[in-house]
């Protein structure tokens, strides 16, 4: 998230972090209490005079104001716990806090996705919020319960999500009208989709414009299509590339490439479908609902709207979140605590929706997204929770999301038949997975 803030990790960075955090142990995992928690492991809410300064980690800038205001609130009520607020861009974000995990000096607070939850947390680096939630400080019915479930690890919770967000089709309308193809309804299919995109991209093949992208982040492409082939990414420790429902996912961005209809390999390699996107040259983007902050200040942003993904044997969409989680590292724990439950609260995360950027995740505060683009029908992204499927994890997601990117671009380029480069994945990856 985001990734683009995408929500998947870097990925050499992050398989370089299960090697550093495996190597270092479980340091502080054997440390589930903190300043805050009595000696029953529960929690007991900071005295309002509480003095610290702590550190907030974030990798999106867009996000800084409404955390800003979230700060100003909090601030009312603990005035003498300073906050600041460090952000990372997304490149570099999870190269630096695995340095700061190898030396135990993690942030006090800070941003964490669904596939480093099981890394950072089984070896120790993460507090629980047991505490909290027995205490009923939070409450994990608030919010999505795919999601508290992906930040929960061998049964232990860790976060609860500070947003959510599902994919659907960013679409350029002038380009649609330019091209003279109608838009569609957004009931569709894989097919009505690769024809709509291969129509403009004909049509407009003297202006550069394609129409769609495909890409190497499995979130906002090829796991959403593996989902609605009926297949899956990981199921009970096993990989499911080799079965013929993967395939046709993967298979659906391979066509897309090779009938002109997307940008190749090589340019998107050079260029990310993003950038297409909002340089006018991509008519139909497949992004997360976060995608929302990076036309702000876009002059496009009048001519956009959002469609559903297109289905084939189901309807799906992949859904994440990214928490608030403090480190057991910290020596202001308490401090931390005490902001991590306030930005899980209704009143934060509304402020986080008035903002316009996220989705914030807990219920009943989602209503401020779909009016910042009131013309833009962001309500698809709200429909989609219904038939979204959590983001595709496991103890070490980076191992395997190495592999995805190393070998997946040999079937999207035409360079291996799918079948055989799905196999070698499904191989491979069941490998890393034993060994978690």
């Amino acid at each position: 998230m985001t990734r683009t803030p995408a929500r998947g990790a870097t990925r050499a960075a992050a398989l370089a972090l299960g090697v550093t955090l495996l190597a270092a142990g479980c340091g502080n995992g054997d440390d589930t209490g903190g300043e805050g928690a009595d000696s029953s492991g529960g929690w007991t809410e900071p005295a309002q005079d509480l003095a610290a300064d702590i550190t907030y980690s974030v990798w999106d800038q867009t996000q800084v104001a409404a955390i800003d205001e979230n700060l100003a609130a909090f601030n009312e009520k603990y005035p003498n716990i300073d906050v600041t607020v460090n952000v990372t861009p997304w490149g570099e974000y999870w190269t630096k806090l695995q340095t700061q995990a190898s030396s135990d000096t993690l942030p006090d607070l800070f941003w964490m996705n669904g596939p480093n939850i099981g890394l950072y947390a089984s070896n120790g680096k993460i507090e629980p919020i047991t505490g909290e939630v027995e205490a009923g400080a939070i409450d994990p019915a608030s919010y999505p319960s795919s999601l508290v479930d992906l930040y929960t690890v061998d049964g232990t919770q860790y976060g609860v999500p500070k947003d959510f967000d599902t994919i659907g089709i960013w679409t350029n309308t002038a380009l649609f009208d330019k091209a003279g193809v109608d838009l569609p309804t957004g009931d569709w299919t894989w097919q009505e989709f690769q024809d709509t995109a291969a129509e403009i991209s004909e049509k407009l093949k003297s202006d550069g414009v394609y129409g769609a992208a495909g890409g190497m982040d499995g979130q906002t492409t090829y796991y959403n299509t593996i989902f609605q082939a009926g297949g899956y990414v990981v199921e009970d420790g096993t990989s499911g590339y080799a079965t013929p429902e993967d395939q046709a996912g993967i298979q659906f961005w391979t066509d897309l490439m090779e009938s002109g209809a997307s940008p190749s390999m090589q340019q998107l390699t050079d260029t990310t479908a993003d950038q297409w996107f909002t340089s006018g040259k991509l008519a139909m983007y497949w992004g997360g609902s976060w995608f929302r902050a990076a036309l702000q200040d876009e002059a496009l942003a009048k001519d956009v709207t959002v469609l559903p993904l297109p289905t084939d044997e189901e309807q799906a969409t992949v859904i994440h979140g990214v928490a608030n989680v403090v480190a057991a590292s910290s020596t202001n724990k308490e401090a931390a605590q005490a902001l991590q439950v306030f930005l899980a609260s209704k009143d934060a995360q509304q402020q986080q929706g008035d903002a316009g950027s996220v989705i914030p995740a807990f219920t009943g505060t989602q209503s401020a997204f779909t009016a910042s683009m009131p013309d833009a029908n962001l309500q698809v992204f709200l429909d989609a929770v219904a038939y979204a499927k959590p983001l595709p994890v496991s103890n070490n997601s980076a191992a395997w999301n190495a592999l995805e990117t190393d070998l997946l671009p040999q079937a999207f380029s035409g360079a291996k038949p799918v079948d055989q480069v799905t196999a070698d994945l499904a191989k491979q990856m069941d490998a890393a997975l034993a060994e978690e």
